[in-house]
């Protein structure tokens, strides 16, 4: 069941962002953009960007690839009831919508109906918006800037894989889990696997013993140097740090060998390596 929350003075409308044309990447006449045209030092928009655009949002998503300040654009998935998997971070509507209740108590024709509320806090001004589903992502970015999306229901790896791979874009998205043995299941599925860990987790994890089947290792910032660095050493092709907010956060994930960062802010963060941000030193 579904309950309805006052809807309350509604963002204005940010027409452009509905109108931006994504430039054509450089890849793009020979086929789909992949991981192997990722920078030595890729920038992630995590949820999109959430500190500079609403979440987990078309339009956001929008905004952000065009200002071309992250390679990756990085969103959460769910299950609806029915099969459907949808943009969505929360198990409930009620944080980030009008509306309340579980997210995967809805079927698709119920989804039409949800719309996002931006926060308050956020530069600029934003229309309120449905929640695109992650085939309409997949078609808008798919092959044109390289996506990693979280699976938050293990039971929607299967209908992840087959909405990637049909179209074409096995090499060019990652699919995100907590869990090691959900990273195998994607691998062994012939996608993209990445395996996030906590700073906590970090300190007993031996990331080496995953290297036949991880294809992203994506390590808490706020963990130890000995931690990261045995996440760098593990032999993993690719290490990136979350969610990293400030300058002096990247730097020191970036010196202690990490070569992606994860940021709710890839504008600001931008802004400041443009600036020459000081390096970290430990």
């Amino acid at each position: 069941m579904v309950t309805w929350i006052a809807v309350t003075g509604l963002a204005a409308s940010m027409a452009w962002a509905a109108s931006v044309v994504p430039p054509v990447p450089l890849e793009w006449g020979a086929g789909p953009l992949t991981v192997d045209a990722l920078p030595r030092v890729t920038y992630v928009a995590h949820r999109g960007g959430a500190r500079e655009v609403p979440e987990n949002s078309m339009s956001g998503l929008m905004a952000t690839y065009a200002r071309g300040t992250a390679q990756v654009l990085d969103f959460d998935t769910r299950l609806l009831r029915d099969g459907t998997v949808v943009v969505m971070h929360d198990e409930t509507l009620n944080r980030t919508t009008y509306l309340g209740g579980a997210v995967r108590g809805l079927d698709r024709r119920e989804w039409q109906g949800v719309r996002l509320r931006p926060r308050a806090a956020l530069p600029g001004s934003w229309r309120s918006e449905r929640p695109p589903t992650v085939a309409e992502v997949l078609d808008r970015f798919g092959g044109r800037i390289v996506l990693t999306l979280e699976a938050k229901d293990p039971r929607s790896v299967g209908p992840l894989a087959r909405l990637i791979r049909a179209r074409g874009l096995a090499r060019s998205v990652f699919v995100n889990s907590n869990d090691p043995e959900v990273a195998r299941r994607v691998h062994g599925l012939g996608l993209l696997s990445q395996l996030w860990r906590s700073a906590r987790q970090l300190r007993t994890d031996r990331p080496e013993r995953w290297r036949s089947y991880v294809d992203l290792l994506d390590v808490d910032h706020r963990a130890r140097d000995q931690d990261l660095l045995r996440a760098v050493r593990s032999g993993i092709p690719r290490v990136w740090a979350h969610t990293v907010l400030t300058s002096a956060q990247r730097d020191r994930a970036l010196a202690l060998g990490c070569d992606g960062i994860i940021t709710d802010a890839p504008g600001r963060l931008a802004r400041a390596a443009q600036r020459g941000a000081r390096p970290w030193r430990a």
